[in-house]
């Protein structure tokens, strides 16, 4: 099946969303949730303010999964002068075709495969957004693709001037990041998403 995008509408209001959309591509959330938790009983969470673990890496390079290789390059306005810094490196994305060791055999080498069909991707993560925290205002290089594993009504995506709790339904959903965005979560338990680089339709 060839991965199509879905009209997402609001809620509340019934607006269209500039930045978010929902693909046609969905999995199993059981499967996923049983995945992370056999997973983090075999690791522990990487990094402090970014705290995640890389499902693909370039072949054969362990370092291309921890430090700054992990969270990537991004961009800020971090101060009330609101000037734009780079923070990080620039991550050569479309080199990260190698499935972690970790993750073979489990359902997350499942979802690896069926995203690589219908997207060209960069690194896939899975992220966790502890309870009561936040990331920094930033944008990246390129868009991302979100799938929620684990989240909570108060768990939020900022992009620009539009918010969006992506449910844990399944789904897969394109999020604009090369905008100015936040994640935060205000629930009071973990929040956790696979996150994909979208580098393109295939």
């Amino acid at each position: 099946m060839k991965a199509s995008i879905l009209p997402i509408k609001s809620n509340e209001n019934s607006k269209e969303f500039k930045n978010f959309t929902k693909t046609n591509i969905q999995f199993d959330v059981k499967k996923l949730q049983e995945a992370t938790n056999k997973i983090l009983s075999q690791m522990e969470w990487r990094e402090w303010h970014v705290k995640g673990l890389c499902i693909n890496r370039i072949p054969g390079d362990n370092n291309s999964i921890q430090g700054e290789n992990l969270r990537g390059m991004y961009w800020t306005k971090p101060d009330h002068t609101g000037e734009e810094v780079i923070r990080e490196k620039q991550i050569k994305e479309k080199l990260y075709t190698e499935l972690n060791e970790q993750f073979i055999g489990t359902y997350f080498e499942k979802v690896y495969n069926e995203l690589n069909k219908h997207f060209k991707i960069g690194r896939i993560r899975i992220l966790l957004k502890e309870p009561r925290t936040t990331l920094s205002w930033h944008r990246d290089p390129e868009p991302r693709l979100h799938l929620a594993i684990l989240t909570n009504p108060g768990s939020i995506l900022v992009v620009d001037d539009e918010a969006m709790h992506i449910p844990s339904d399944g789904y897969v959903w394109f999020a604009n990041t090369r905008k100015y965005h936040n994640a935060f979560n205000g629930g009071e338990e973990d929040r956790i998403h696979l996150v994909a680089t979208y580098l393109g339709k295939r």
